[in-house]
């Protein structure tokens, strides 16, 4: 799966909105419950709704932190993947702090879109340099009435896949 063209492609169509849910829905099961739905923002970066759904909710029928926690941490690592090549690159969560600042009662979404030149900056020319990255992205969730309801600030290890070590 190509996923920076598949994610290029449903920008603007549909039908490969429908393909590229489908084919993250298959490849990482742990999300699959949730429901999340990806939509890849015109102008570049990652919008995830979550629906407001029974298997979504805690005991105070509000949408559970760890959904929105993993929200955010799906929306910026979906963000960063179409910035580098997976092939290249192993991208990996180093640390998630999530600040909650309203009861979402609806369905919400997390977004993250980095400026290009951001990127550029901060993750693509020290990666070409030839050296690990950490990258911290503040993901802000929004309810479906327009409601901040958290904060997610998400850092991620880039590294190339050679410099990648399993053992101590």
């Amino acid at each position: 799966m190509d996923l920076a063209r598949i994610i290029e492609r449903s920008r603007t169509s549909a039908f490969h909105r429908r393909v590229l849910n489908m084919g993250l829905a298959r490849l990482i099961p742990f999300n699959r419950p949730h429901g999340f739905r990806v939509v890849p923002l015109p102008a570049g970066g990652i919008r995830v709704e979550v629906p407001f759904r029974r298997i979504n909710r805690n005991h105070i029928r509000g949408i559970h932190a760890c959904c929105l926690a993993t929200a955010a941490e799906f929306c910026s690592g979906l963000a960063l993947m179409t910035a580098v090549e997976p092939g290249r690159f192993r991208i990996i969560m180093k640390e998630l702090r999530m600040e909650y600042h309203f009861q979402a009662r609806s369905g919400t979404h997390a977004e993250f879109a980095p400026a290009k030149e951001l990127l550029e900056e901060r993750l693509v020319r020290p990666l070409m340099e030839g050296g690990p990255v950490l990258f911290v992205a503040e993901v802000p969730l929004h309810d479906s009435e327009g409601h901040h309801v958290a904060t997610g600030t998400v850092t991620w290890q880039i590294k190339a896949w050679e410099q990648v070590r399993t053992r101590p």
